[in-house]
């Protein structure tokens, strides 16, 4: 029975079986049946009754109030009722009445009409539909498709059918070309949308007498071959001059002519061969993509070339042929060949606008619905084109947007592909709901709306419940999204995950983030309030879209003393956006003081050594757009420099040495430079750290910490002020003003404070507790400690660099030694403190004192190094001559504290080997 089934009418029986199984049901009724012909919505049967306002949702729902649910226990084989196999026997007779040898969900749905006294009539007319206008609508449709299948056949298509029936005059071409044409008939190419004026300009050139060959010229992914295929798709609508009425859009592949030559005059005797058999066919017309393929194609030594074998049929007007480049090609080979140049006549195609490529994708909507089994929401095509259009530089319209629009769809289609079968379902019925909903809105038929709003809700409330209660892994492989459709979230994802730049929207935690990213950046830059106000602004403007969107995110120029935080503030910026300081592209301009290394940073001109590698500022840009661009100490660059960072500050755009515009708006460019920290100096008052006084920081027997003053630079607001102007003034003389005038803002940075080198030392201090976190070991240090190694590394000349160094000689290397000398395990605490003078409180001594405690080491670790050392050398204070006196470190307590006393500072070492400090043992008091 089922043989004269449409491919429709077998879904419907097999929609109706679902139906039944979601329901409870171990049978498939009329009622089942009815629900399958709604359910195959592109069928006659669904269009007719969406016509009278009847979903699948109002159905089902009459349905269930109906008959009800039933036990949930459905068998795998589920019967047809004697009523259900009537109808289906009756929907045969219905086809056959209607002279139709097949039977289509409209025969079902008639049949059902015809089967008055069933469940499915009964919904039909609790629904209030009008069966005798159903009928009608439903024989109506049924004309208007057999009116599709008889209308008369266009030339294209006849002249396909007695090619067929006599042979093909060009068996050659058939095997190694594409019939285009064919294509368009079956339906199986894109529709192609905005090009009409291209397509006019072909045929113009293939009306001509001679050298009637076109060849479409333009960028990767602009639309050159849909051209072709809009002209076979115009041919087939006979929208064409007479003259190519009939004709046949042919393309040909040049790989299949090349395979399988093993011997010389192969190749060309079977180019020569289509030639002649596209001149002896006057409806053929050939395509060839990459046309300069051509030139060089089948050349071997003594041969000719395929471009030099079609030069003469090209020239004569006999042989057709449409071709299609990209600019650099075309330049590159064909019009190095004069010869050929002129046997073809150029149609530029250029890159569509945003709004022709929003139009394009509704065009293709369908053909990836259909590919992903998923819907689009208007807002996600716009969206595709917007953001692709404006952060994916480096390839073209519409061929980037369609890919985002892909790509999001099979990230869509993969996420839901996860979920569980009964969720999947719901999510199904939920799609179904929205988009009804959808449509009673734009129909205006609110009260509709209002109910399916309901039940979408109701299906809403289910699913989070299933969510919920799920308990197996299965049931937990559930995502986030609610529906089958690309969203506009999608499609900024996809866009964000190619090119790094946050496209999406801003989340409340990333709001709250933004607002507090002063704080956030102030835990490690210190003493550089107002430079971190200015870049946090910055960052927040880009972020929501105030920024202008044709210049960089934010130029700054910091000036000021060294080390004072101007690369830490870029390094601690990059972090913050990224995650990581490597996202940074950093160039130290002192590299770039030559005039020849200018063109280190967009590549070596052509014929130089190093043109292929690209530049060095281009190319990090070019794979990393949204980054943090460091040009670091920019007054040491060549003069040239700054002419090629005009047209990055002003337009945010650069062109290389290939000729690529590379584009730098999602860039946040930040120079560095010393000049004015003369000025900075002399007028805020700084003295070496040789001239100033003893003050610095003392500690109370509280363990609190005190300052006794001393000559310090003056943060006073219009003194900084003044220097700020001062300073200003420094960069005019040194640089261009059309360079200082592109810059958003110049920030000077003042010299630090010692409490601003306290902060940084604790700053310093953590980073060596965390490296030793990393080995599980934990290191305390006292208030002391940091106070003398602030006091230590504090010089306003140089900044923060000498309390590095202090560290490293001070507190690094004393760890390292003790590190080398004993065996750390796990666990293990360092105490690090500040050795008193005997017999006082408060007075300390250019010592370190370092105890390790083995109090939280695992005792196992303990007793197997006990046994392994029986006995451990112990250095006191000797004279140079002595030896060291061993003592035996056998003991039953198994806690033990290893005290190291370190000298340095103007006291000179006390032990017989310089650096090295004494050591003994105690028990822990």
């Amino acid at each position: 029975m089922f043989e004269k089934f449409t491919e429709g009418a077998i879904k419907v029986i097999m929609l109706s079986q679902e139906e039944a199984r979601r329901m409870g049901h171990n049978f498939v009724g009329t009622e089942q049946l009815l629900l399958g012909v709604i359910g195959q919505r592109h069928g006659i049967g669904a269009r007719a009754l969406k016509k009278l306002k009847v979903t699948l949702k109002k159905a089902r729902k009459e349905i269930e109030l109906y008959i009800g649910r039933g036990t949930g226990f459905v068998a795998s084989e589920i019967p047809f009722t004697p009523r259900a196999k009537r109808v289906l026997e009756m929907a045969v007779h219905e086809g056959k009445d209607l002279g139709q040898n097949f039977v289509g969900t409209e025969h079902i749905l008639l049949a059902l009409i015809a089967e008055s006294d069933g469940v499915a009539m009964r919904t039909l007319d609790k629904l209030n539909v009008d069966i005798h206008k159903l009928r009608n609508l439903i024989l109506t449709y049924i004309e208007e498709t057999q009116e599709e299948i008889l209308r008369p056949l266009t030339q294209a298509e006849k002249f396909l059918l007695e090619r067929e029936k006599k042979g093909s005059p060009t068996p050659t071409l058939d095997e190694y070309a594409e019939n285009v044409t064919k294509e368009a008939i079956d339906g199986n190419l894109d529709p192609v949308i905005g090009r009409e004026k291209e397509i006019d300009d072909v045929i113009a050139v293939l009306a001509r007498r001679t050298k009637n060959n076109p060849v479409l010229i333009g960028e990767p992914g602009v639309g050159k071959t849909a051209v072709a295929e809009g002209l076979a798709q115009l041919i087939l609508t006979e929208k064409v001059p007479d003259f190519l009425d009939g004709s046949l859009i042919m393309a040909l592949d040049l790989g299949s002519i090349l395979a399988g030559t093993k011997y010389r005059g192969e190749f060309e005797e079977r180019l020569k061969r289509i030639v002649e058999e596209a001149q002896n066919d006057s409806a053929v017309i050939i395509v060839i993509d990459e046309i300069h393929t051509l030139v060089g194609a089948g050349a071997a030594e003594g041969a000719v070339d395929a471009a030099n074998i079609l030069k003469p049929a090209l020239a004569r007007g006999k042989f057709r042929c449409i071709g299609a480049t990209t600019n650099d090609e075309y330049r590159k080979y064909i019009e190095r060949d004069p010869a050929l140049e002129r046997r073809f006549q150029p149609v530029h195609v250029e890159e569509p606008s945003v709004g022709t490529t929003i139009e394009i994708l509704r065009g293709l909507r369908s053909k990836f619905e259909q590919h992903h089994t998923l819907s689009y929401h208007d807002k996600a095509l716009e969206q595709a084109a917007i953001l692709s259009d404006k952060y994916v530089a480096d390839r073209y319209l519409p061929d980037k947007a369609i890919d985002v629009l892909d790509e999001a769809g099979a990230r869509v289609r993969l996420e839901n592909r996860r979920l569980p079968l009964g969720l999947r379902s719901l999510m199904h019925e939920l799609q179904e709901t929205i988009k009804d909903k959808e449509e009673c809105i734009k129909e205006h038929d609110f009260e509709a709306a209002k109910q399916l709003l309901d039940h979408e809700m109701e299906v809403r409330t289910h699913i989070r419940i299933m969510k919920q209660s799920a308990l197996t892994s299965e049931a937990r492989g559930f995502t986030r999204r609610d529906v089958d459709m690309v969203t506009e979230t999608d499609v900024s994802g996809v866009v964000s995950n190619w090119t790094g730049i946050p496209v999406t929207k801003i989340t409340g935690s990333e709001s709250a983030r933004l607002l507090k990213m002063e704080n956030t950046i102030h835990e490690r830059i210190i003493g550089q309030k107002h430079a971190v106000v200015a870049v946090s602004k910055a960052i927040r403007r880009a972020r929501v879209g105030l920024r202008n969107p044709n210049r960089p995110i934010a130029s700054f120029i910091f000036a000021g003393p060294t080390g004072v935080g101007k690369t830490e503030l870029t390094k601690a910026l990059s972090e913050y956006m990224f995650g990581t300081e490597e996202s940074m592209i950093r160039l130290d301009m002192s590299e770039y003081m030559e005039k020849h290394t200018v063109a280190k940073l967009i590549g070596s001109p052509p014929g130089y050594v190093g043109y292929n590698e690209g530049g060095q500022l281009t190319e990090a840009v070019r794979s990393k757009p949204y980054s943090v661009v460091l040009l670091d100490e920019v007054e040491k660059a060549h003069p040239d420099v700054f002419n090629l960072l005009l047209q990055i500050l002003d337009d945010g755009r650069l062109t290389d040495s290939k000729g690529r515009v590379i584009d730098f708006t999602n860039t946040l460019i930040i120079m560095t430079t010393n000049l004015g920290s003369k000025i900075i100096e002399r007028e805020s008052g700084i003295k070496s750290k040789s001239e100033q006084g003893e003050g610095g920081f003392k500690i109370t027997p509280d363990e609190v910490v005190g300052w006794e003053p001393a000559s310090e630079p003056i943060k006073d607001p219009e003194l900084f002020e003044r220097v700020t102007k001062l300073v200003n003034d420094e960069l005019k003389n040194f640089f261009r003003p059309e360079f200082l005038n592109r810059i958003d803002e110049i920030i000077v940075f003042n010299h630090l404070t010692r409490m601003d080198i306290w902060e940084i030392c604790e700053l310093m201090i953590k980073q060596v507790q965390n490296r030793l976190k990393d080995k599980n070991i934990n290191l305390i240090v006292d208030l002391s400690v940091q106070a003398f190694l602030t006091d230590e590394g504090y010089d306003p000349i140089y900044g923060a660099r000498p309390l590095r160094r202090a560290i490293m000689k001070y507190l690094e290397d004393t760890l390292a030694e003790q590190c080398l000398s004993k065996t750390l395990y796990p666990n293990t605490k360092i105490h690090v403190r500040r050795k008193k003078v005997e017999g006082t409180l408060m007075t300390y001594m250019n010592e370190l004192e370092v105890e390790v405690d083995f109090s939280d080491v695992d005792p196992n670790l303990l007793d197997e190094a006990t046994e392994n050392e029986s006995q451990i050398p112990v250095l006191a204070q000797a004279d140079d001559n002595k030896k060291a006196d061993y003592v035996n470190s056998s003991s039953d307590d198994s806690n033990l504290l290893v005290t190291q006393n370190v000298g340095f500072g103007d006291d000179k070492p006390k032990t017989t080997i310089a650096g090295r400090a004494s050591r003994f043992f105690r028990k822990k008091s």
